[in-house]
């Protein structure tokens, strides 16, 4: 359908709002390049005493991970590779000396929820057969292992008999809280893993997280619309669950169980995705079906971080349209009525495609950031996700290699700038050396005597 005839835009200097026709795909590609742009101008990472792979200041490392994994989606859904290799670079440069996304400028800070988006984008990265980092670097699914190896590591029986904790070190607030988000980024990661690997200790795993988020009643399964709450704290045995929902949880869990589904072909995993499917309509206004973070929207209350929800949630619809098809038709009705609402949206700032936050006022709403720039991006090119071949695995053409130890043991980083020192060098270092040597023994000797 041709989506035109948009409101006018806030600012004066700004004449017209994007347009997309979904029937074509020069109007689509065009649309998303912009929106694509103005994510990346939140970029400067490159810049001059600037961390590779950070957006600006006030976004945390998290959505940093989320953010190129928008980015992977938009080449994978455009073909356009302008901005690959500035994905690829930052990738590998917050890898951490051990492989495992545990970078030494995130030591004091870093969360498994946070650890965990940067797994789920490397192993998007490899189901989509992104460009491999090359010799001497770990495969983008030996990245995923890793990462989910190092989670694993941290489960915690000692509180509510199994979980993870919102935190990985003592002396973060949020150590002595158990969410769905952790688990959720472990259970993601595990159902995707077993499909692309075809290794049956990640079916378990993924089997062993659901229980646990069940049996805490982070999702609650007794009605027919199951929702996904925040946590709750290891003082109370998680029993003191937050009631919040967020968009992105539900994702993680939506898509995680349809990604099981597809791999094992068992009937109770696509029950669980309908499930989770018939609660997450909560975060689609009633009359007008455009999506909204439910919990804080309303409330003007949302916070950096919550900004960004809607996208990684219309990332995850996209998974899930193509892994229990049979949701697909009404996932991609639900897309399809918010996209006017976004592109009315994405019509601020002096460019003219700066998003806002809020979808359903017909007009920019005068916010903007990189969590609404990747929101506006995901909830668009989700609804091409039946234009390109579904995830790959290792047995339907996935190219990047699978390492099961990954995590496992410390890895001494490899760089791509190696000194290479030949034969004449070693001999003008070693006449050096010895030159150095008599001079300390000369001065000592001289010192002595």
């Amino acid at each position: 359908m041709k989506l035109s005839a948009l409101l006018p835009l806030a600012l004066a200097s700004v004449a017209l709002a994007i347009e997309m026709d979904f029937t074509n795909t020069t109007s689509i590609n065009a649309g998303l390049a912009l929106l694509a742009k103005g994510l990346m101008d939140y970029y400067n990472g490159n810049d001059t005493g600037q961390t590779p792979g950070m957006f600006s200041n006030p976004y945390y490392w998290w959505e940093a991970g989320a953010a190129w994994g928008s980015m992977i989606d938009y080449w994978y859904y455009t073909n356009d590779t302008k901005y690959n290799d500035i994905v690829k670079s930052s990738l590998l440069f917050q890898i951490g000396p051990n492989w495992d996304y545990m970078p030494e400028n995130q030591t004091t800070t870093e969360g498994n929820d946070d650890q965990g988006f940067w797994g789920v984008t490397v192993m998007a990265a490899a189901e989509k057969n992104f460009d491999e980092p090359g010799d001497g670097m770990p495969s983008w699914t030996y990245l995923a292992q890793a990462v989910f190896n190092t989670m694993a590591a941290r489960w915690d029986t000692t509180y509510c008999n199994g979980g993870l904790r919102w935190q990985i070190y003592t002396w973060n607030n949020g150590y002595n809280y158990k969410n769905a988000v952790a688990n959720g980024c472990l259970f993601n990661l595990a159902a995707r893993l077993a499909r692309y690997t075809q290794n049956s200790s990640y079916v378990d795993w993924a089997e062993k997280v659901w229980d646990w988020v069940v049996e805490v009643k982070f999702i609650p399964t007794d009605s027919d619309a199951w929702p996904v709450y925040d946590g709750g704290s290891i003082e109370s045995s998680c029993n003191d669950t937050s009631v919040l929902e967020w968009t992105y949880n539900s994702g993680l869990y939506l898509s995680g169980a349809a990604f099981m589904y597809n791999h094992t072909g068992d009937e109770k995993w696509l029950n669980r995705t309908q499930h989770i499917w018939a609660r997450a309509k909560v975060f689609f206004e009633d009359s007008t079906l455009i999506m909204y973070e439910a919990a804080c929207q309303p409330s003007n209350q949302c916070n950096n971080d919550q900004r960004s929800f809607k996208g990684i949630f219309s990332r995850f619809l996209g998974l899930t349209s193509m892994m229990a098809p049979t949701l697909s038709d009404e996932i991609q009705q639900y897309l399809a009525a918010t996209t006017p609402g976004i592109l009315s949206s994405c019509s601020g700032g002096t460019d003219g495609h700066t998003c806002g936050l809020d979808w359903t006022q017909g007009k920019w709403d005068g916010k903007y950031g990189l969590g609404e720039q990747m929101c506006g991006l995901e909830g668009l090119q989700n609804r091409l996700v039946w234009t390109r071949s579904p995830p790959l695995t290792e047995t339907t053409g996935g190219t990047s290699k699978s390492n099961g130890t990954a995590g496992t043991v410390t890895k001494k980083q490899t760089t791509h700038n190696e000194l290479n020192i030949e034969t004449k060098d070693k001999a003008g270092a070693g006449i050096i050396t010895a030159v150095l040597l008599l001079v300390m023994l000369v001065t000592a000797w001289w010192m002595i005597f």
